[in-house]
C-alpha cells in the first residue's frame, strides 16, 4: 500500500534545496508525483506531492523534518490517495490590470460565491510597457461545478472589472 504526502517547503533561496528534498524522497523509496516551486522575495517556496510505500512513510517524514537543520521548513500532510475530482468542467481565467491591493480578494470572492474551486493560480507583477507603471497579471484554473453557470460567473466578474481597472477573460478549457 502507498501513502501520499503533500508538503510545503520554504527556506532562504540557495542552490541545492530541491536536491535536498529529492534525495530524501528517493532514499526512502518515494516517488515525486507533482510540484510547484519558485523563488519569492528571496525565499524558495514550494508545494509537492509524493507517494511512498506505507512502511517507509515514517522514515521519509523523519528525513524531511531533519531538513530544518539545513534551514528548510517542511510542513507535511498525509493525503488519503489520489485527488478527488468534482463533477463539472474546468475554466481558465486571465486577468491583467494596474497593480493595486485587493484585486485577488474581489475576484476570488466572485469565484467562491458561485462555488468555483481554484485549482491553480499563478500571479506576478510586471512593468507596464512604455513606462506605464506596474501591472498585475494572474492566470487561474478553476473547477466549475455542474450547478454553476459560467455565463453568470463571467457577468459578475465583468461587473467588478471596471472598478478594479482590470481586463478579465474567463473561458472554458
Amino acid at each position: 500500500m502507498l501513502s501520499n504526502l503533500v508538503m510545503t517547503i520554504i527556506g532562504a533561496d540557495r542552490p541545492g534545496l530541491v536536491q535536498l528534498v529529492a534525495a530524501r524522497v528517493a532514499d526512502n523509496g518515494g516517488n515525486w508525483l507533482e510540484s510547484r516551486m519558485c523563488h519569492l522575495g528571496g525565499q524558495f517556496a514550494g508545494i509537492l506531492r509524493v507517494e511512498v510505500p506505507a512502511e517507509k512513510a515514517d522514515g521519509l517524514v523523519r528525513a524531511l523534518r531533519e531538513l530544518e537543520s539545513a534551514g528548510l521548513r517542511v510542513i507535511l500532510h498525509t493525503a488519503s490517495g489520489a485527488p478527488v475530482g468534482m463533477a463539472g468542467t474546468i475554466a481558465s481565467l486571465e486577468l491583467v490590470g494596474q497593480d493595486r491591493p485587493g484585486i485577488l480578494r474581489a475576484v476570488s470572492a466572485v469565484l467562491a460565491s458561485h462555488g468555483l474551486n481554484v485549482e491553480d493560480l499563478a500571479s506576478e507583477r510586471v512593468s507596464a510597457p512604455m513606462g506605464g507603471g506596474t501591472l498585475f497579471q494572474a492566470r487561474v484554473r478553476v473547477a466549475v461545478p455542474a450547478t454553476a453557470s459560467l455565463a453568470a460567473v463571467r457577468a459578475d466578474l465583468e461587473k467588478i472589472a471596471s472598478d478594479l481597472m482590470v481586463d478579465l477573460k474567463l473561458n472554458p478549457s
